[in-house]
């Protein structure tokens, strides 16, 4: 076993969800949001290179002294998978290890809106999940791709960097790979899968012009792409998506985004009233005809408009999700202010 294992350990055993390692600190650990020392000395270099070189492949230390930052998964048995950053600063070395569990939350028990689950049933289009970093993208976006797996007989091909959740061969044939290890980049994958008889893509974070490009014209094409944005609303995703692309081009891209964008799924995470966890609030803005025509026109200032008037639809603002878990008595008045965007309405 690994020293680290021990570190990891006792992540598992608080319910924590990531370690952070850096030279001249004791090691620590984040817990329903909030970070603590463990009762252990201070890192010193020494401790931090053992630690870091015993889980991670000697190609992949020569890449990480070269560039001075690196991604990767690494494995503790059965008990759990860990995405791995490892990083250079100011002190020496550090290290950040996100648990990934093992088992895969089905999407009826992560308190996610019906409407998310009809992402499932699409043929074809772009469906967006955002979200800060931590805010949970990836555990839903785990979820769809399995109840696809589970339910239908497609082929499935994830590209991520690194690969978190790890899926099982049930109905579909899945194929997952990793970015800098299968393939060199998101867009490397996006471009060759049309030759791969894909039926459904999920790319773990659309960060450039090339992938997003890449990504929405698969969507044009007739796939299903699902894909990853560090957004914290519907209406800024899809300026972030436009914005991307140089001017003389986003005509263009608008008319795209506006044929083959089905949906935007945007998450952050509030601390539970009792301290021993964490919920979902959703805002979740589904395709329609008025969406396309907004889209088009460059009007995204309206597209609060439309989630309001979209609740039949499943529709709904980050706000009045977060009020909802608030009336529900699941976070308290002092979260629910803090994650909003109207301050106001919460401020009593």
């Amino acid at each position: 076993m690994a020293k680290i294992d021990e570190l990891f350990n006792i992540l598992i055993d608080r319910h924590g969800s990531d370690l952070h390692l850096t030279a001249g600190q004791p090691p620590k650990v984040r817990v329903h949001g909030r970070i603590e020392a463990l009762d252990l000395p201070p890192l010193t270099i020494v401790d931090m290179m053992e630690y870091m070189m015993e889980v991670c492949e000697p190609v992949r230390w020569r890449r990480f002294l070269d560039v001075g930052d690196l991604d990767f998964a690494y494995s503790l048995v059965d008990r759990a998978r860990f995405r791995a950053n490892y990083f250079q600063h100011l002190n020496g070395l550090g290290a950040v290890f996100r648990i990934i569990p093992t088992e895969i939350v089905p999407l009826a028990d992560l308190g996610m809106p019906l409407a998310v689950e009809r992402f499932v049933d699409l043929r074809n289009g772009l469906v967006l999940m955002t979200g800060p970093t931590g805010s949970g993208k990836s555990t839903t976006l785990a979820a769809i791709i399995d109840l696809i797996n589970s339910e239908q007989c497609k082929h499935i091909l994830t590209i991520e960097e690194p690969i978190e959740f790890v899926h099982p061969v049930k109905k579909s044939v899945i194929v997952q790979r990793e970015v800098g290890i299968d393939v060199r980049s998101f867009a490397d994958g996006l471009r060759i899968a049309p030759r791969q008889d894909i039926d459904v893509i999920l790319v773990g974070e659309m960060r450039d012009l090339e992938t997003i490009s890449l990504a929405v014209s698969a969507a044009e094409r007739g796939l299903l792409v699902f894909g990853t944005l560090h957004t914290n609303s519907a209406a800024k995703t899809i300026d972030r998506i436009i914005d991307v692309f140089p001017v003389e081009q986003r005509d263009a891209i608008r008319a795209m985004l506006a044929q083959s964008l089905k949906g935007v799924c945007t998450q952050t995470l509030c601390k539970t009233a009792d301290g021993k966890g964490r919920r979902a609030a959703v805002e979740l803005l589904v395709s329609t005809p008025a969406l396309s025509n907004i889209i088009r026109e460059g009007k995204t200032s309206k597209i609060n408009n439309i989630i309001q008037t979209g609740a039949d639809l499943g529709m709904q603002l980050m706000d009045d999700s977060i009020a909802r878990l608030h009336e529900s008595g699941l976070i308290d008045g002092k979260e629910a202010y803090l994650k909003a965007f109207d301050k106001e309405r919460f401020q009593q």
